[in-house]
């Protein structure tokens, strides 16, 4: 026996040395410190979005807690360092004036009820704790005699604050009064599928004409809503309210300017995340609901600061699309259910039609001013996506391969030739030039219509936002560069490194500058809210000479995006499965080589193998090897493309426990 517990102990004295030396031993103060550790950061606050309160059961129906659980919370935010500032304090800190304690915490309560008078009200004069309440106009106004219509819920009329109970509440000196608006806090049919989207933040569809509201009459819809409430509040209190408070949290940029006309310095979502100062008018919060647990709430609160990982299905809905609607609904339907197993958080969602796989659109998903619309498909399946699964959703959209009016200049290219016999290359993408000032403008309109008639998260950018080291040869493109100082013939430039580098800046910077304008088309629509993610292909990045060849840089594209997209397909790169583990590595090690480039990069893996045919998918078992090679490498955000939830590929059982959060990583 002493002999074997010799062995034994040998045998794990050997384990322990091999393991030392493939394992670097890190310095405790030289090991990252996740969010949670860090230091709160200057100027920010967290937000909580409260609604009803009451003593007995909670009735999710009004998100209540129960006030036992309301006093435990704001007791133990106390104890763990958190202080409640106000809406003077957050404003004094955003012009400059004091600092916001560290551990800020904003308390509100939405829909104005009556509860908050009973019950909130007495707890925050003990505490000497400020909070924001937000009621609803119409709300407010019931007759004592009539059920309150909430969202299409009668509910008792006792249940909401009167005019006078809001007086007084204001009266208190700890309350701020905000705006819920006046009479848009429903659900209004908002595509012909008949989905019910948030009225003060959507256009409404009208199932008798086929029609959807103009911006324009979505604009004087809010306006006057907002100017009722506003006149409600400034009647009951004597102040004009400052802070907008989104009904459902859903919020538009068109009804900033409203709101800013209106006095309004602050507007809240149900956006997660920290707020800050320095971006009030998307000042995120924390909703309460299903009346949590001390623990529970002390859990979440915590984990604010953290930045869940990313983890994503990139899908076609060319996939879901049929021409017979009752059978697209149904592929809709398998798409939902193949999303909620998967439980991810995150559906790159394609809003552009490509049934050919050419990558040149030619009808998009949603109604718009310049293509053919395949089906009005993209905004109803983004909702049911992010309602029955609570996914995030981002639109899927090309840059400049439209198939617009032939009249249109293309991408060209010279490919040894003069430039005379410039022409569109036949293995690139078919590229509208984004040099032309009318392809600029059409190309942005149909953002435009894409954020007036849908609802989502986020903006992924196409891999067809690209220019090779002979592009573009166009006469806009070579007047854009006589006007940046290079020369615009392209012979002579390619000839000069120097100038040949500067031209490579210059189209790679020109190419982002185009995608933040369509983002800022998007955002000034949707709202300030939506993200922006940009696919990069692998090669600028493990040969950043490479840059030529793509007009792509990752520097650049850390800048300017919330989500650089990584295409990590080292198939499609031509590297074999042997290699491919090694290959990847090596990808993340690159990117590890931008400071803070790890928590804005995501890694899509392939799903399919284009090299032998789109019918050829990836063996669902090396697709989970190399997402365990991605983690292994201290990758955290990835998912892969396609998702194919006909055939079931990759496979759900297998690629579940890698890919998602909430499944346990064992196999």
């Amino acid at each position: 026996m002493k002999c074997l517990g010799r062995v034994f102990l040998l045998w794990v004295l050997l384990l322990g040395a091999v393991w030392a030396q493939s394992v670097p031993f890190t310095a405790p103060a030289d090991r990252p410190v996740t969010n949670r550790e860090a230091p709160w950061p200057k100027n920010h606050v967290l937000a909580l979005a409260y609604h009803d309160v009451e003593d007995g059961e909670a009735d999710n129906t009004f998100l209540s807690v129960r006030t036992l659980n309301l006093v435990d919370q704001l007791a133990w935010l106390r104890e763990s360092g958190y202080q409640a500032v106000s809406i003077d304090q957050i404003l004094e800190a955003r012009q400059g004036g004091t600092v916001l304690p560290e551990k800020a915490v904003l308390l509100s309560f939405d829909d104005g009820f009556s509860s908050f008078g009973e019950r909130v009200l007495p707890i925050l004069r003990a505490y000497q704790w400020p909070a924001v309440l937000a009621p609803v106009g119409v709300w407010m106004d019931t007759p004592t005699d009539q059920k309150v219509d909430f969202g299409g819920v009668p509910a008792a009329r006792e249940r909401f604050a009167t005019r006078a109970q809001i007086r007084e509440i204001a009266d208190s000196g700890l309350v701020e009064i905000g705006a819920h608006t006046d009479n848009l806090h429903f659900g209004a049919l908002a595509n012909p599928q008949g989905n019910k989207l948030p009225a003060a933040a959507n256009r409404m569809y009208d199932p008798l004409s086929r029609t959807y509201e103009t911006g324009e009459a979505y604009k004087a819809r809010l306006d006057t809503d907002v100017q009722r409430i506003t006149q409600k509040i400034r009647d009951v209190t004597g102040r004009s309210p400052r802070v907008w408070v989104w009904p459902y949290g859903a919020a538009n940029g068109m009804a900033l300017e409203i709101l800013d006309k209106n006095g309004y310095q602050m507007a809240v979502t149900l956006e997660g995340g920290l707020a800050t100062v320095e971006n009030l008018r998307n000042a995120g919060r924390y909703l309460i609901g299903e009346d949590p647990s001390t623990e529970n709430f002390a859990a979440a609160v915590s984990g604010m600061q953290e930045e869940p990982a990313m983890r994503v299905a990139h899908v076609d809905l060319d996939y879901v699309y049929d021409p017979d609607p009752m059978q697209m609904e149904a592929n809709l339907g398998l798409l939902i259910q193949r999303i909620f197993d998967l439980r991810i958080n995150t559906v790159f969602l394609q809003a552009y039609a490509d049934p050919e796989g050419d990558g040149l659109v030619k009808s998009l998903y949603f109604p718009n001013r310049h293509l053919p619309m395949r089906a009005d498909l993209f905004n109803r399946a983004a909702w049911q996506l992010r309602t029955r699964t609570g996914v995030e959703i981002y639109a899927w959209m090309p840059v400049m391969s439209f198939d617009l009016d032939p009249a249109l200049p293309r991408v060209t290219e010279i490919d040894g030739a003069g430039e005379d016999e410039a022409a569109v290359s036949p293995v690139q993408y078919r590229r509208l030039s984004p040099f032309d000032p009318e392809v600029r403008k059409q190309i942005g309109e149909i953002y435009e219509d894409l954020a007036g008639h849908a609802s989502f998260q986020g903006l992924l950018f196409h891999d067809d936002a690209l220019l090779s080291d002979f592009e573009d040869a166009g006469s806009a493109a070579r007047q854009a560069y006589a006007d940046a100082g290079l020369n615009p013939d392209l012979t002579v430039l390619r000839a000069n490194p120097e100038q040949m580098a500067a031209w490579t800046r210059f189209k790679s910077q020109y190419l982002t500058d185009f995608t933040l304008e369509l983002a800022d088309k998007v955002k000034a629509i949707r709202g300030p809210q939506v993200k922006t993610a940009r696919n990069i292909f692998a090669m600028p990045i493990l040969e950043p000479e490479s840059e030529a060849w793509f007009a792509q840089n990752m520097q650049g594209f850390l800048e300017s995006y919330d989500w650089t997209a990584i295409m990590a397909m080292p198939l499609m790169e031509g590297v074999s499965k042997a290699d491919s583990d090694a290959w990847l590595s090596r990808l993340v090690r690159e990117v590890k080589q931008h400071p803070d480039a790890m928590d804005k990069t995501l890694f899509e893996l392939q799903a399919r193998d284009w090299r032998v045919g789109q019918e050829a998918p990836i063996d669902s078992e090396l697709l989970v090897r190399w997402m365990e090679r991605l983690q292994w490498e201290g990758a955290r955000h990835f998912g892969y493309y396609p998702d194919d939830f006909h055939t079931d590929n990759p496979r759900l059982e297998q690629v579940r426990p890698a890919l998602s959060n909430a499944w346990s990583t064992e196999r």
